[in-house]
């Protein structure tokens, strides 16, 4: 096998696993064919994958490269089907996460989300990398932009000035249609304000682990392999069909939320580090915990 074959079967082969173990089977299941798919036999469809995969990799040497891959993918596999189907179970979380306080359910949620975050984080270190090596570092903030014709990035262009820029196109944008989707009252929006404090915390804790566990962490084991470009496409990819059956819903969520893990990861390639990508992402997602917040005192808001 020449060495531009051998490539070419690692970069499928991650292609075919990241296809595989994301929403996208769910989704085609149920869409199409009005099977329900529990989280039970997503993980297990998942890990039988990973598992082929890699047993497939002692005939095929090509595919040892993707080890750290799958078996960070499996990690996550499987840190995600013990915190959201049995942990949260538990009689206390059932309570906390059923409670009508914004402040009590929203950070139960987001207490879950930092387990899978921190086991993540622990499955690194335990497979040799340094922490900068999965950009759990600030970087370098106005590290040169590559250029983006569709998106009028031109030569010379740093994240400095080109990330507050996406921060305030991104958050406004955000804001726009919450408010034109919802339209709440001004004395609901004041009787909210008492939450600022969570609705910061909520939202400083999601950008963190969604920026870590989904981006920070797979770029990490999949630039060597398949290359930078494929690697923040894939991620892209699984960030984006993540949020078929999120606000909005279908094709248009997946389509924002693939160019907010593109834009995103880009900046952590481009500048070694997570700062960009967690103030961007805290911002939004202010704006839309400022809305569930909102809604949590709305008469049937929960």
């Amino acid at each position: 096998m020449t060495s531009s074959q051998s490539s070419k079967l690692t970069l499928v082969t991650a292609w075919i696993v990241v296809i595989l173990c994301s929403m996208l089977p769910r989704i085609l299941l149920q869409e199409i064919f009005g099977q329900s798919v529990s989280p039970d036999m997503q993980a297990i469809i998942a890990l039988s994958v990973i598992l082929v995969i890699l047993l497939a990799s002692f005939a095929w040497e090509p595919l040892r490269r993707l080890w750290s891959f799958l078996i960070l993918f499996a990690v996550l596999v499987g840190i995600q089907w013990l915190v959201y189907n049995r942990i949260d179970e538990l009689p206390f979380y059932r309570a906390w996460l059923r409670n009508p306080s914004f402040n009590v359910f929203m950070l139960a949620e987001q207490s879950l989300n930092l387990m899978v975050t921190l086991v993540m984080i622990a499955a690194l270190f335990l497979m040799g990398k340094k922490r900068k090596e999965f950009y759990l570092a600030r970087g370098d903030v106005d590290a040169p932009v590559e250029p983006v014709r569709w998106m009028g990035v031109k030569p010379g262009e740093r994240w400095k000035k080109f990330g507050l820029i996406l921060t305030l196109c991104i958050s406004l944008g955000t804001l726009t249609f919450l408010v034109i989707a919802g339209r709440p009252p001004l004395d609901i929006v004041i009787q909210a304000l008492p939450f600022l404090p969570a609705i910061l915390l909520a939202a400083a804790l999601n950008a963190f682990n969604e920026e870590v566990t989904y981006k920070a962490a797979f770029l990490s084991v999949l630039e060597s392999p398949v290359g930078p470009r494929q690697a923040l496409t894939m991620v892209a990819y699984f960030f984006g069909i993540m949020h078929f059956y999120g606000v909005p819903y279908g094709v248009v969520g997946v389509i924002l939320a693939t160019f907010l893990g593109w834009i995103l990861a880009k900046s952590m390639q481009e500048t070694r580090g997570l700062f960009w990508a967690w103030f961007i992402h805290f911002w939004q997602d202010v704006w839309i915990f400022s809305f569930l917040a909102i809604g949590s005192i709305t008469p049937g808001g929960g």
